[in-house]
């Protein structure tokens, strides 16, 4: 769903925004998104495939929700981000984000860098974020601000 937001909103339109919605009002295609997932985590299906068959969601359905809806669980919530990161590929840029993170009281739990492609690397990391000394937002507009950095985003919570 997009929301369109009047000019002049201090909305950020680079900034993806989240919502906490109540499950009675959100289309089953997303519910049955969420139980896929939840299935392959458990193994109780082996492939995509099986899951949704399982929940009796279309793989399209699946693959177009399967990175923008979550489940919501109180227990732990906040304490674990996980980042996506498109880095230059240049002397220090990594560096540069880990000692920020660091410095703003993060902690970094696990890193997946991939192979440089077109001077960019993609990479994935888990952060626990309990003891930040600033939000998550101003965590993710200080790593953009680092030179060498063209994106910074965050694509789950745990």
């Amino acid at each position: 769903m997009k929301v369109k937001f009047e000019e002049g909103s201090n909305l950020s339109s680079k900034r993806r925004r989240f919502f906490l919605v109540a499950e009675d009002i959100m289309p089953e295609a997303m519910i049955k998104t969420v139980q896929v997932k939840d299935m392959l985590a458990r193994g109780e299906a082996n492939t995509v495939h099986d899951a949704v068959n399982l929940a009796g969601l279309s793989r399209s359905a699946f693959y177009k929700y399967r990175d923008l809806v979550f489940l919501y669980e109180e227990e732990g919530q906040g304490r674990l981000i996980t980042l996506s990161l498109i880095l230059e590929h240049r002397q220090g840029v990594l560096s540069a984000v880990l000692n920020s993170i660091a410095k703003q009281g993060g902690n970094i739990i696990t890193i997946n860098q991939g192979i440089p492609m077109s001077q960019a690397a993609h990479l994935t990391m888990t952060v626990e974020v309990q003891h930040l000394t600033n939000s998550v937002d101003e965590l993710l507009e200080s790593l953009e601000a680092l030179l060498g950095v063209r994106k910074a985003e965050v694509v789950g919570y745990a």
